[in-house]
């Protein structure tokens, strides 16, 4: 009969997504792994509850859920034995509560993921952050952006984008707000947001106006707490709405 080690570690073997590790790797991580118990519909970890630790499903069927911009908990993928995909990191003016759910009762074994990425790739995980986020980038971010675009007006896909060029091309003004290092035509405006150039001057007239924008030296300003808030509001509107409906 299998010691309860042996038959973790053939358990992690079978997992299809980290069957590439040695014998030896294998034998580390099951001997690492601290094993819960999940019932069927109770929440295994969400992004409130955020910690640098890696999830191993180990068995039963989980998902991943979040809200969407009328606070209506929808399914996002769902999950099959094998490494639990780690959440995207927070997307400025973008709120989507992500959660794991178990479907039906689940094992999960958890570690740092510090211990984690040296077990399985020998480095530390601050190193092996680094080189996949300049390799790989942020394409989640682009993703959420372009999925939250989806039941957005005009004015709310304006509104993300100015935030996210001044995360990307940003600098603290003098006066207040951050000053964009690059100009930014409205017509390439209207291009990121999926709208004609007219529309798209017609809402930066109503931002400035508001105080959100502001022209400086030809360059843009953006307020943005101003423009956080104001996603903010839009979608507690927004939410309001769907219980309405």
């Amino acid at each position: 009969m299998l010691s309860a080690r042996a038959q973790r570690r053939r358990s992690l073997k079978a997992l299809a997504n980290i069957s590439w590790l040695t014998a030896r790797q294998l034998e580390k991580l099951g001997d690492a792994l601290t094993v819960t118990r999940h019932e069927k519909r109770t929440i295994i970890f969400s992004d409130k509850s955020f910690s640098e630790r890696a999830h191993i499903l180990l068995s039963g069927v989980a998902r991943i859920t979040s809200d969407n911009r009328k606070g209506q908990r929808t399914t996002m993928i769902m999950v099959a034995p094998g490494l639990i995909p780690v959440f995207p990191k927070p997307v400025t003016g973008v709120t989507y509560n992500f959660r794991c759910e178990a479907v039906t009762t689940c094992q999960v074994g958890t570690l740092g993921l510090n211990a984690f990425v040296k077990i399985c790739l020998g480095i530390g995980s601050a190193a092996f952050k680094q080189l996949a986020t300049s390799f790989l980038g942020r394409w989640d971010r682009v993703q959420l952006r372009r999925s939250n675009f989806i039941g957005c007006t005009l004015e709310q896909r304006l509104a993300l984008t100015l935030l996210d060029l001044s995360e990307s091309f940003g600098v603290p003004n003098p006066r207040g707000g951050v000053r964009l290092t690059l100009s930014v035509p409205h017509r390439e405006l209207a291009e990121l947001v999926g709208a004609s150039r007219p529309r798209v001057t017609e809402h930066l007239h109503e931002f400035t106006q508001k105080h959100l924008i502001s022209l400086q030296n030809r360059r843009l300003v953006v307020d943005r707490e101003g423009l956080e808030g104001f996603l903010t509001v839009a979608a507690q509107q927004d939410r309001f709405s769907g219980e309405l409906q």
